[in-house]
């Protein structure tokens, strides 16, 4: 295919994906050539990186453990609402994390609603700073990932296994031995090890919950380092280790999530027969319920806090919501110029090239490439006075791995199907572009739009690096609130935060699905 013509060049996509990979790569280079290799870690340094390992496996270990019975749950019961469940796990991956440390602070902190009614019956409160919240705000987060894999792989499982297992009476724990046992021990530790990963990364959950030097990360040390030392050395030797870190745990991860083969079926939708006793449905209700309650509270949480306040916000609130919607509309634009043609350039050529540079936003975390933009820009220009279009960068090379997720099946089916066609039409090129290419790719379009506003909207990581007191995103001025112990107006302003994140959303996506069905 790469030899006959084509009906799009694949020099933009390739071009973009250089220049990706040499704003990713050169910005790790800058700070491995910044860090004091002489210096060596001290105990601070080797605190973090305990810290870090612990909460990451603890956050791992926990949030698998608690998705299996919930996934188990779902995959044996049909009822009503049960897709929009489904559906609804997927919302805390463009939840803005600092919503959710404030609905967790309202439903688990001193003053919370679980605190409340312990103290009812002369218990002590639940202690959410330190490593008790940083692991719970973690299960929050990727409970519902977790639950969505291990759902995923239950649903791969033939339906004639549980066809035959039924007629042979197969139920309790002789299915679990036989049949699910073997799945699970095939795809959990990949689940295990792509949570680990992302746990590695959480910085704004470590600023938040982290709650002293015992419960500092290696990204919250990076952070102190910059922001409280302006030691460029300590945070660059940190950033080198973080970045070592994470490529061991993405390395893992693709190691461990190879998967395995289920064996071979005719497609029939399963069905289950198993769990038919009343204590295995009670069970399976139990699960579903708890798991709906654990992720629901806090949203409600902020809504119920949020409120009350909306009336006398401060007026810092609104410039920095203004500030967020211009962010986010800087990094959605930028994702999709540089996402659709390098997904052009892999679907016409199978670059692996090409979409290796896209992958490359998973194994970096985004506080080293601020740090890594800081020290490049500081010999040129005063790094703070670009606050915001480096936040609008980072955004976007963190988003681009998710967006050529979504665009790149999509423009490989348009080009195998449409792309002769349009060449014996003498149509290359713009032409193939404006009329074939982008109408065909308006629903897949739309969702990496709402995916990067809402992503970006929500972001607390690298404007915490570079804003100044009078610069702020409305993440950050939530952050800022929470510091000054102004708890009502933070969850006021979390409670815009969240609205303008799902409706940034919402409106984008669902804009590319209209025009697309049209």
């Amino acid at each position: 295919m790469a030899d006959r013509a084509q009906p799009l060049s694949p020099v933009p996509g390739i071009a973009f994906a250089t220049v990706v990979a040499v704003a990713i790569l050169g910005t790790l280079l800058a700070v491995a050539l910044s860090a004091e290799t002489g210096r060596g870690l001290g105990p601070p340094e080797w605190a973090a990186i305990r810290f870090t390992l612990l909460q990451a496996a603890l956050s791992a270990a926990l949030s698998v453990a608690l998705a299996v019975p919930v996934a188990r749950a779902l995959s044996r019961r049909r009822f009503a609402g049960r897709r929009v469940l489904i559906a609804l796990l997927g919302a805390p991956f463009i939840l803005p994390v600092i919503v959710a440390v404030l609905g967790l602070i309202e439903v688990f902190g001193r003053a919370g609603w679980i605190s409340t009614a312990l103290g009812w019956i002369g218990l002590p409160p639940v202690q959410i700073y330190g490593l008790h919240g940083v692991v719970l705000a973690h299960v929050f987060f990727n409970l519902p990932l977790a639950t969505r894999l291990i759902l995923q792989a239950w649903q791969e499982v033939p339906a004639e296994r549980f066809r035959l297992a039924a007629q042979l009476n197969v139920d309790g724990w002789a299915m679990i031995r036989l049949i699910e046992w073997p799945m699970l021990r095939r795809i959990v530790p990949g689940v295990l090890a792509v949570i680990f990963a992302i746990c590695l990364t959480s910085f704004a959950v470590a600023l938040t919950l982290g709650g002293g030097p015992r419960a500092t990360t290696v990204e919250l040390a990076i952070y102190q380092a910059f922001r409280f030392d302006f030691d460029l050395g300590r945070a660059a030797l940190l950033s080198v280790v973080q970045i070592g870190l994470t490529l061991a745990a993405a390395g893992l991860a693709l190691w461990l999530g190879r998967g395995g083969d289920f064996g071979g079926g005719f497609d029939r939708a399963v069905r289950r027969w198993d769990g038919a006793r009343w204590s295995a449905r009670s069970l399976d209700v139990a699960w579903i319920a708890l798991a709906a309650l654990f992720l629901l509270l806090p949203l409600a949480a902020i809504v119920i806090a949020g409120l009350p306040g909306l009336a006398d916000l401060p007026a810092s609130v609104l410039p920095a919501a203004v500030t967020s919607i211009l962010v986010a509309a800087a990094s959605t634009v930028l994702v999709l110029l540089v996402a659709l043609p390098m997904a052009a350039s892999v679907a016409l050529r199978g670059a692996r090239g090409v979409e290796l540079a896209g992958l490359l936003g998973l194994a970096a975390s985004p506080l080293v490439i601020g740090t890594g933009l800081f020290i490049v820009i500081r010999p040129f220009a005063n790094p703070l006075a670009l606050a915001l279009p480096v936040t609008a960068l980072v955004n976007a090379l963190m988003v681009l791995p998710f967006a050529l997720r979504i665009l790149v099946p999509r423009a490989r089916d348009i080009v195998a199907r449409q792309g002769r066609l349009a060449i014996s039409l003498n149509m290359q090129g713009w032409p193939f572009t404006r009329l074939v290419l982008l109408p065909r790719m308006r629903a897949q379009i739309g969702f990496t739009a709402g995916l990067a506003a809402a992503l970006s909207m929500g972001d607390l990581g690298v404007i915490t690096l570079f804003a100044s007191p009078d610069v702020a995103t409305l993440p950050l001025q939530v952050y800022r609130l929470m510091g000054a112990y102004r708890m009502e107006a933070a969850a006021s302003a979390a409670l815009i935060l969240l609205c303008l994140s799902f409706a940034a959303f919402w409106i984008l996506d669902k804009g590319g699905r209209a025009h697309a069905e049209a």
